[in-house]
This record gives structure tokens, C-alpha cells and sequence, in this order.
């Protein structure tokens, strides 16, 4: 008898993938954690059944946190990644060879454990490389008391239900700005903005009072069902405005190869159907 994991994330629309093999199936002290196998996308990580992250398309989500802002900015060195337990977003910022420290701050220490273990292509030995420096805290609670600054922020958190709904609040946003450095760039998870536009709305009047450049740029994602994702964007320095040409001259020069983001792509990202315009505060 085929097995699915239905997600039901939102109140009148679902999807579900198809269960090959339960390879991970157990309730730690904040969520389910569940790991499949599927056909499509790979192994399939599922916190209380919402898909979090697969094998087959996290590369998308991942690169496009992660280089877009840190080829925006142009010479970052210092990364605070809020949440990104699986490891897949310390894997591209590591990839970067001028980045000299990452912090990343995860609730939950069985994501991080059993990942390791059943998600090791995602991290791809990024728990091993000396430049990551893996705090077990609530990233909300880290970020209010932290004396260290960084250059770049990315919020890798879930959607605003559990333990992710702090990190979508107004304070959270301004002790992330005051943990910028100068010209320093805030990148979020903000959702499908067809589903979930408040969640996009409430962040960017946030990012409106906060920051002097703040938009939002898309990606399409397959497992994250109903249209493009959102990531929100706030920065005081001028990375909103770099050149295509600019960009594609530090891609270059950070030597790596990616399966989604180009530096056509990044600027695309950021040109906005009516629909997501009409979100914006």
C-alpha cells in the first residue's frame, strides 16, 4: 500500500509526496522530524509534515540566501545564518572563499544531529570546516544579546508557527539591524506570497521602518508549493544597486558553480509581478 506525507501548511490547500522509504521518524522536544525518500526530490526532511528541505531542489533556496547577498555586498567576510539546521546554507556560504567566519545559531540540536546522518549530501562537510561555529541557542535570543556583528544575516527559519514565529517579529528584525555591520544586508524566508502574503507584508513594514533599501527578490522552488518564495531584503548600504557587470565579475572571481543562481538571475530576482508589488507596505 503507497504511503504519503500529506502537508497541510495552509487551511485550503495541500500537497503530498509520496513516501518510497521512511528512513526517520521521531518527535524531539520542539518538533516531528520525518526523512523519506521520494522518487522526484530525493531524501525529503519534514518538520510536523511541512516540508522543510529535499535532496533534489534545496540547491535553489540555498543558493539564492546565500549569493545574492554576499556577491551584493562584495566583500563580506563575517556570516550569521539564523536557523539552517540540515546545513545546506553554511555549505554555500562556505563555498566562498573570502568569508572568514560563520556563526549559525539552530534551535534544535537533533536537526543538526540527524542530518549529519541522513542528510549529509545538504551539509557536504560544512560541520567540519573550521570557519563554522555552530551555536545550540534560540537564534531570537542570540541575536538580542550578541555582541558580534556581521556582515551579511540570513534568516533561515520555518514559517511563523512554533518555534519559528519569534523570528518574524518587529523586535527580532531590529536587533538583527543593530547586529549589521556597516552596509551590512538582512536576507529572510518570508514564504509564497500567493499564500502567505501577510507573512511578506508584516516583514517588509518592518524592514521599511528599519532599513533604507528593503525590498524582496523571488526564486520558484518546486517543494515549496504555490508559486515563487519571497526573501526579504533590507540593507542602509548601496548592494541593491550593483551592476549586472559588477556581479558577474565577482562571480567569477569566487570561483564557484551554481545550478540556479547566476548574476542575470539575481537581478532578475528582484523585478516583482503586480500581485507581490501590491504586498508591499
Amino acid at each position: 500500500m503507497t504511503t504519503w506525507v500529506r502537508e497541510s501548511l495552509h487551511p485550503d490547500y495541500a500537497q503530498s509526496l509520496r513516501v518510497d522509504e521512511m528512513l526517520y521518524d521521531s518527535e524531539t522536544a520542539h518538533q516531528r522530524l520525518k526523512v523519506f525518500q521520494n522518487g522526484t526530490f530525493g531524501r525529503v526532511l519534514t518538520l510536523d509534515d511541512v516540508v522543510q528541505t529535499t535532496e533534489g531542489d534545496n540547491f535553489i533556496y540555498h543558493e539564492m540566501m546565500t549569493h545574492v547577498p554576499i556577491l551584493a555586498h562584495g566583500a563580506a567576510r563575517r556570516v550569521l545564518i539564523i536557523g539552517g539546521g540540515d546545513g545546506g546554507m553554511a555549505r554555500e556560504v562556505l563555498r566562498h572563499a573570502t568569508i572568514e567566519h560563520v556563526t549559525m545559531v539552530e534551535i534544535d540540536a537533533g536537526v543538526v544531529d540527524f542530518s549529519k546522518h541522513y542528510l549529509p549530501m545538504l551539509s557536504a562537510g560544512a560541520f567540519d570546516d573550521p570557519r563554522l561555529n555552530l551555536v545550540i541557542d534560540d537564534g531570537a535570543a542570540f541575536i538580542r544579546t550578541t555582541a558580534e556583528t556581521f556582515d551579511v544575516i540570513i534568516v533561515d527559519s520555518t514559517d511563523p508557527i512554533g518555534p519559528g514565529e519569534v523570528l518574524f517579529t518587529d523586535t527580532f528584525y531590529g536587533h538583527a539591524k543593530r547586529a549589521l555591520n556597516q552596509s551590512g544586508i538582512l536576507v529572510t524566508q518570508n514564504g509564497v506570497p500567493f499564500m502567505q502574503g501577510d507573512e511578506l507584508t508584516n516583514t517588509m513594514r518592518a524592514f521599511k521602518a528599519l532599513f533604507a533599501d528593503w525590498s524582496c527578490y523571488l526564486a520558484t522552488i518546486p517543494t515549496y508549493a504555490g508559486g515563487p518564495m519571497a526573501f526579504g531584503w533590507g540593507t542602509d548600504g548601496d548592494a541593491g544597486q550593483v551592476s549586472l557587470e559588477q556581479l558577474e565579475a565577482r562571480y567569477a572571481a569566487a570561483g564557484i558553480e551554481t545550478d540556479y543562481y547566476t548574476p542575470a538571475v539575481h537581478k532578475g530576482a528582484f523585478a516583482l509581478p503586480g500581485y507581490v508589488s501590491r504586498l508591499m507596505p
